[in-house]
């Protein structure tokens, strides 16, 4: 919730719409917070991650692998991520603003050279995409494999944020930011809300009904 909260401050634009949107990156006065506040707050997502595969593990046996596999992979989706907003959140905003300021023959070539940056960043985003949505489909297999434990509409939500982050990330190498590219992030926000919130929910009931066995003893 908190990252889709500090999303909302994002410059926003037509995202393929090279022109428009790099002068609006250029004169962004919050740029470089906003994509730092980004990053903290992913952190903070993936060592959620990583406690959930602590544990999944206690009760998916022959299959912990799975959830070892996906705490892997979020932690791997973590370091892209990082590399993803200094490209997004400090190349971008440099070479857009030395485009917007440059003059003559010089335009040009700082144009190119943002479009560069641009690419770098789709190509980044598409692989954090890929590496969590490959650690939340390993997730919902270890949830699965958590039998009664994990419901298994909980684990089908996980698994279909999964799939979201996938299209995600194929959309954004080969098209870029467009609607489609939106669309899916979008998707991917809103399963990811709701897989998160049933958990915590559940989460508390499992605590208060032991809570309620050990003073019964």
């Amino acid at each position: 919730m908190l990252f889709i909260l500090i999303t909302q401050f994002h410059t926003g634009g037509d995202a393929n719409d090279h022109h428009s949107i790099f002068a609006a990156y250029a004169h962004s006065r919050d740029w470089k917070g906003v994509h730092a506040l980004q990053f903290a707050t992913v952190a903070v997502i993936v060592a959620g991650l990583v406690m959930l595969h602590s544990a999944l593990e206690a009760f998916t046996a022959g299959r912990a692998w799975a959830a070892r596999v996906g705490a892997a992979l979020a932690v791997v989706s973590l370091a892209l991520y990082g590399v993803l907003q200094a490209v997004d959140g400090i190349g971008n905003k440099q070479v857009d603003h030395a485009w917007a300021t440059a003059s003559g023959a010089d335009k040009s070539a700082r144009f190119a050279s943002a479009e560069s940056m641009r690419w770098l960043e789709w190509g980044m985003s598409s692989y954090h995409a890929y590496a969590m949505g490959l650690a939340l489909v390993a997730f919902a297999v270890a949830m699965v494999a958590a039998g009664s434990v994990v419901p298994r509409a909980l684990a089908c939500l996980v698994a279909l944020s999964g799939l979201a982050y996938l299209a995600e990330g194929w959309v954004a190498g080969e098209q870029g930011f467009n609607a489609t590219h939106s669309v899916l992030i979008i998707a991917s926000w809103v399963f990811s809300l709701a897989w998160m919130t049933w958990l915590v929910v559940d989460s508390g009931r499992t605590s208060d009904q032991r809570s309620v066995r050990a003073a019964s003893r």
